[in-house]
């Protein structure tokens, strides 16, 4: 759709276009579209850019022992104060975005990624669930401490004790007899809970290596990651017999026994 010199001169621009229907400033654009990237390719290298040597310099300056673990403004500042100038602060950023090195540089811990743990029982005695919660006590500040140790396949109540403390030794015994009850072999059972103190202590971990049995965890700072257990408790408390508070150690570990049986029941 061009115009030639020659036709451009003869019948002109104005009345090809309306005779194309072809706004003139469309036409301008269009003509002028190719000098306008020729222009935008060819950009001139500044004066004052720094060649591929110098670049490679500051790069080494900024990997070296000293500066490896520090902000491009403490290298800037430190070279200066040793009376060495490479480049400019954002130079040393350009140059770092350039080799996809723009992230934390200080030497810092960093939170593995957990992934979501997948339970998945096809029979009874695969995989457990268990927790430990509060029961209050007869006063303000008292409590009793159910441990509870659940089957995901069929819910039932697999191990259960009521103790004045949660301790790691205690959730050993707790478990290492439910083991037995249940005739547990090796390589059989998964055992799921979340990252409380009992669940991640030395003794309760040997003995699950001991019987070999698979550890899973919860991830942390995550409270549905242990919904069998968490459900248990929450249909456990919500019953309507279930007391505000109990009177002694005993009258606790007789209610849960009950009330266990009947949750089984159902």
């Amino acid at each position: 759709m061009k115009l030639t010199d020659s036709l451009a001169k003869a019948v002109g621009i104005k009345p090809s276009c309306d005779a194309l229907v072809v706004s003139r400033a469309g036409f301008y654009r269009w003509q002028n579209q190719g000098a306008d990237l020729e222009k935008e390719s060819i950009r001139p290298l500044s004066p004052l850019a720094l060649s591929p040597y110098e670049q490679q310099q500051v790069l080494d300056t900024l990997h070296d022992e000293r500066f490896a673990d520090k902000a491009p403004q403490e290298v800037y500042a430190t070279l200066l104060d040793g009376g060495s100038y490479l480049c400019s602060v954002r130079t040393m950023y350009r140059i770092l975005e350039a080799h996809k090195e723009v992230k934390e540089r200080r030497n810092q811990l960093r939170h593995p990624a957990y992934t979501k743990p997948e339970l998945l029982a096809e029979g009874p005695n695969q995989i457990w669930s268990w927790d430990i919660t509060k029961l209050k006590g007869p006063v303000k500040w008292t409590y009793y401490y159910l441990y509870v140790i659940l089957d995901i396949f069929s819910r039932y109540v697999v191990g259960w004790m009521v103790a004045e403390r949660e301790l790691g030794t205690l959730a050993k015994k707790l478990i290492e007899q439910s083991c037995e009850k249940q005739g547990i072999k090796s390589n059989q059972l998964s055992i799921h809970s979340d990252r409380g103190p009992s669940m991640t202590s030395k003794p309760v971990a040997f003995l699950l290596a001991d019987l070999g049995i698979t550890k899973s965890l919860s991830r942390p700072y995550v409270s549905n990651d242990n919904p069998y257990s968490e459900a248990h408790f929450k249909t456990l408390k919500y019953r309507p017999d279930f007391p505000e508070r109990f009177g002694c150690l005993q009258d606790s570990r007789l209610f849960p026994s009950l009330t266990a049986r009947k949750i089984i029941l159902r």
